[in-house]
């Protein structure tokens, strides 16, 4: 039934996720802070919302407010009961396929990240528990291939960016297509949407079968950026940090083109993790690229990377302006020695297990007005210290920019305050005031305040 904008509808699963327990459906009801009700909603609404050009969680939360999912057990299984759901997610009634699949995928990694992860990995660290919990939640979501040579280029870049450089993403797409490579990114809009749509021409091309589009995303970030319609396999992550450790024990090689906040916290979280010595002959592809006229926006990044986290962090990456043929190159080249690596070390293909993350990566970082404030930005530790730290004030401003408990915060209590060294606090300023006036913040960007302060 279709009331204006709005859909009420029934859905079933297609292949999986066809039963459950009662603990498992009280619990996805559950209203109360400890249920997964909430996140549930929330998450199953950002999949309905695809396509959206929203940027705020707490805008398509409003927007949506009568939306609502309930569980009902059926003699054929699960059903989903959608009430108010976006009727863009709907052609003449029936619910796009695609959709109905990442329905039942946010059910399936929202109910074994509670369920199974807490009896998982009893007698490691925690740094070496929070691995296996990133590969338990791939594997069960059967998001690595064990027997396929190292193919999957994960691509970072905004979800706010200008039409030139979208086009160019496509561009890039389409040469890593034809190169038989799989995509990765945060499964967003923008520079998350264009290298896979890039590519699926140039499989089609090369009639590679089976070509994976693979999306990561977690419940704080999702609504705000809904998964694209080509992502084909969709994985919920349970927190930003998972996310990220996702990203680089699953992808053979990463990508980035411009983006703003967000593209900044990934590139330091990369490069503070190859910064350990551990790491230093680990091979990991990492190219930056953008076409003519973007310059400004690698230009702003490369001058704040040498500035705080040192020069030898920009030996770590590639910068190859306009040239989305070279980049496909230079992304081969990288994949041959990941493989001839993995051969010599006897690493597995599928999961870079070698690759030393430190906890201080690891741990889930809320941004709070105190926690930003009580930030290290000081020189004197280690460069992969600094550029951990580095990435929690961005990924502070990333959640003051669209993450509804951030901007729930600023609201209340005004901008995040960040101190630190001045000339650290200098580039960091110039960093993010770059971003402002490039319009990457946001797409509303004339919309935008600032959520942050430099305090000198």
């Amino acid at each position: 039934m279709i009331t204006e904008h709005f859909i009420n509808a029934n859905v079933t699963p297609l292949e999986s996720m066809d039963s459950l327990s009662p603990h498992e459906v009280a619990k996805l009801q559950d209203m109360s802070n400890g249920g997964l009700y909430r996140l549930f909603r929330q998450c199953s609404l950002a999949v309905l919302n695809t396509g959206s050009e929203l940027d705020s969680t707490r805008t398509v939360l409003h927007r949506f407010r009568e939306f609502d999912i309930r569980i009902k057990h059926k003699h054929r299984g699960v059903q989903l009961e959608l009430i108010n759901a976006p009727a863009s997610a709907f052609v003449d009634g029936e619910i796009i396929q695609g959709i109905r699949e990442h329905l039942f995928t946010v059910l399936r990694d929202l109910l074994y990240v509670g369920d199974e992860l807490d009896q998982c990995c009893d007698g490691l660290s925690e740094s070496q528990r929070i691995t296996n919990t990133v590969f338990h939640i791939l594997r069960h979501a059967d998001a690595m291939r064990p027997h396929v040579k190292p193919n999957l280029v994960v691509c970072w870049g905004g979800h706010s960016i200008q039409r030139v450089e979208y086009d160019y993403t496509k561009e890039v797409g389409y040469e890593l297509g034809l190169r038989s490579f799989d995509i990765c990114t945060g499964c967003g809009p923008g520079a998350m949407k264009g290298p896979m749509k890039g590519a699926t021409i140039a499989h089609a091309k090369q009639r590679k079968m089976g070509p994976r589009y693979i999306g990561l995303t977690e419940p704080g970030i999702i609504a705000a950026e809904s998964p694209n319609p080509i992502v084909n396999e969709l994985v919920t992550l349970p927190d930003i940090e998972k996310r990220l450790e996702a990203f680089v024990r699953l992808g053979h090689g990463i990508v980035v083109f411009p983006g703003g906040a967000g593209t900044a916290e990934e590139i330091l979280y990369l490069l503070g993790i190859l910064l350990h010595p551990k790491n230093r002959s680990i091979p990991f592809p990492l190219v930056f690229t953008g076409p003519a006229g973007s310059e400004a926006y690698f230009e702003t990044v490369d001058r704040f990377i040498k500035l705080t986290i040192g020069e030898r962090a920009a030996e770590l990456y590639q910068i190859v302006v306009a040239d989305s043929h070279g980049v496909a190159v230079k992304v081969r080249e990288g994949m041959t020695r990941v493989l001839e690596y993995r051969k010599q070390t006897d690493e597995s293909y599928h999961y870079n297990w070698q690759l030393h993350i430190p906890h201080e990566f690891q741990q889930p970082f809320e941004p709070t007005h105190e926690e930003m404030a009580q930030l290290n930005l000081e020189k004197g530790q280690p460069d992969y210290i600094l550029a951990a730290q580095l990435r929690k004030a961005l990924s502070g401003i990333v959640a003051g920019n669209v993450k509804e408990p951030g901007v729930l915060a600023i609201e209340q209590h005004g901008p995040f305050e960040l101190t630190g060294d001045a000339e650290i606090m200098s580039a960091l300023d110039q960093l993010l005031s770059s971003f402002v006036e490039q319009k990457r913040m946001k797409i509303n960007h004339e919309e935008y305040q600032p959520c942050y302060r430099i305090v000198n």
